[in-house]
Parts: structure tokens; C-alpha cells; sequence
């Protein structure tokens, strides 16, 4: 059983949550009431995964995503956000947060939220502490339409990071969450030319189209190329796709507060905010994310330079 500490002050909200991740088999959601309650929880019997609000009494959710990231680190956190708590969800995703999920879209995003982020997170922890030699990777990807081949290539990237020792347990998961959310932007946006637009209105409309498409010309036939490089002192991805693109200067603003429970900005969102620079091309089927070394000591925050 895969077990999801919730933490939220509401009660009704504790049981809404815990019912929606019960509805998913291999989920066994255990409760605290606030930070200091749940950090004692995480000591007594550590969960794979913290799903936590942030306004609570005691310590609140930002205060407990740095106390996490402080003595477990290993241990992901998504954020669960209410109107009116957007500046403070922003602080916590850059200071180790791995993901978030507006209250309002809990029915439709949670239980996938918490798969994918399980999903980049589960590494072989050996494999993450061997020291490497290596000065720099360069890995060359052309991937079709199948999403399910996203974590695979991720979990490659996670890896590579490790070994450069570029950054800690959360700046790895942080920059997995990131090259997720542009592989699938990039296949289902820009090969399939699926409007996000869609995703906001009609989410079930959204999903079938997707797979229609995979199967039809000329999207099936569509490719995606993936770059990645590490070096000591910075990585570099980039994610280009063969669809006719669109005008960078349309998207929404992730740094507007009111996008952040948007699901067709979500995405870009949580790109701009754990990447230290992020930049499009002209014809908008490309995009090139970089994130310097955040080892202890190379001092910085994710997104602190971002363009």
C-alpha cells in the first residue's frame, strides 16, 4: 500500500481527500491536523508521500514543505491550494514542493497529481548515492505520442542528475515535474494539437481527443526530440515538437497569481517556477529549460534568474 499523509486543519476536507485517494486501489491516506502533527506522524512511520494544505494553525503548509525538505528530503510534497493562498503556494514550490492541486479541481486532478509525482520520485536510492566520475551526459531522445513513455526518459534524466550531484533529492524531483509537464505539453499541445482550452472546459472531450489523434494523420506520425544535458554546473533540456507551433507571446503569465488553479497554466506554472531560465523559440515548438547547480553551498532558489 502506497501511504499519503494528508494534512488540513478541516476535517471535511481531510475526508474528501482521503475518499478520493481510498477510490484508487494501493492508496491508504493517514490524517494529521496541522505541521507539528504531521511531522511527528513522518517520525513515527514515514509515508511516500505528503499531500498538505497550507493555511493551518501551529505550522502551516510552507513551513512544514521546508521542514520536510530539511530532514527528509527524499520525501515528496504536493500542495493542496484555496483561493487566496496562491502567493504562499508559490513560495513553497520554490522551496521544495513537488507539485499542487487547487481544492476546487480535487475530484479531477488528486489521484493522478499523487501518481505522477510517485512516479518521478521512485528511483533506485542506490543508484542515486553512487559518486560518478563524469564531467558531463548528453543524452539524444525521439519519442513518439505515447504518454506512457514519458517516465521512463524522466527517471533517465533523475539519474544524470544524481551523478553530477547538481542538486538534492528535491531539486531532482522539482526538475522531473518540470520536464514532465513539457514532454506532455509537447505531445499532447503541439503534435496532437490538442487546445488546452478544451482541458479547461470539457476535461473528458480533452482526454478522447488524444487518443483519437494518435491514431490519425498527421499527428500520429509526429515525432518529439528531447536534448538533455548535465554538466557540473548546470543542465540543460530541451523539448522541441513537430507541430505548426504557436506564438510564445499568447501564453499566460505564470507569474499572474490568477492562473495558478488554471489547468491549462498549470503546467507552465510549475516549469517557469522550478527551472532557473525557460525560453521558447520563434515558431513556439521549442522549448529550452536550464537549471544551475543548487548543490549545498552553490546558494539560490529555482527560478531565481528565470527568463
Amino acid at each position: 500500500m502506497v501511504r499519503v499523509l494528508v494534512v488540513d486543519d478541516s476535517p471535511m476536507d481531510r475526508r474528501l481527500s482521503g475518499s478520493l485517494l481510498k477510490k484508487r486501489a494501493g492508496m491508504e491516506p493517514v490524517y494529521a491536523e496541522n505541521g507539528v502533527e504531521a511531522l511527528e506522524t513522518i517520525a513515527r512511520s514515514m509515508p511516500e508521500i505528503v499531500l498538505t494544505d497550507l493555511q493551518m494553525p501551529e505550522m502551516d503548509g510552507l513551513e512544514l514543505v521546508e521542514a520536510i525538505r530539511r530532514e527528509h528530503p527524499y520525501l515528496p510534497v504536493i500542495l493542496m491550494t484555496a483561493h487566496g493562498s496562491e502567493e504562499i503556494a508559490v513560495q513553497a514550490l520554490r522551496r521544495g514542493a513537488a507539485s499542487y492541486v487547487a481544492k476546487r479541481n480535487l475530484a479531477a486532478e488528486l489521484v493522478n497529481t499523487v501518481e505522477n509525482v510517485l512516479a518521478v520520485a521512485r528511483l533506485d536510492r542506490r543508484e542515486q548515492q553512487l559518486l560518478s566520475c563524469l564531467t558531463a551526459t548528453e543524452s539524444h531522445f525521439e519519442l513518439d505520442n505515447d504518454v506512457a513513455k514519458v517516465p521512463a526518459l524522466v527517471g533517465h534524466v533523475e539519474q544524470s542528475l544524481g551523478r553530477m550531484r547538481l542538486c538534492d533529492e528535491t531539486g531532482r524531483i522539482q526538475v522531473a515535474v518540470a520536464l514532465r509537464e513539457a514532454l506532455v505539453n509537447a505531445i499532447v499541445h503541439g503534435n496532437l494539437e490538442v487546445s488546452s482550452k478544451l482541458l479547461d472546459e470539457q476535461p473528458s472531450a480533452f482526454s478522447a481527443l488524444v487518443e483519437r489523434r494518435r491514431a490519425e494523420t498527421p499527428y500520429r506520425d509526429r515525432r518529439v526530440i528531447v536534448v538533455a544535458r548535465e554538466t557540473r554546473t548546470e543542465a540543460t533540456y530541451v523539448v522541441r515538437d513537430e507541430g505548426p507551433g504557436f506564438d510564445p507571446r499568447n501564453l499566460p503569465d505564470p507569474t499572474d497569481l490568477a492562473n495558478l488553479d488554471k489547468p491549462s497554466g498549470r503546467g507552465l506554472m510549475l516549469i517557469r517556477t522550478f527551472m532557473d531560465e525557460v525560453r521558447h523559440n520563434d515558431k513556439g515548438n521549442e522549448i529550452r529549460m536550464v537549471m544551475r547547480c543548487r548543490s549545498p553551498g552553490a546558494g539560490g532558489e529555482p527560478g531565481e534568474d528565470g527568463g
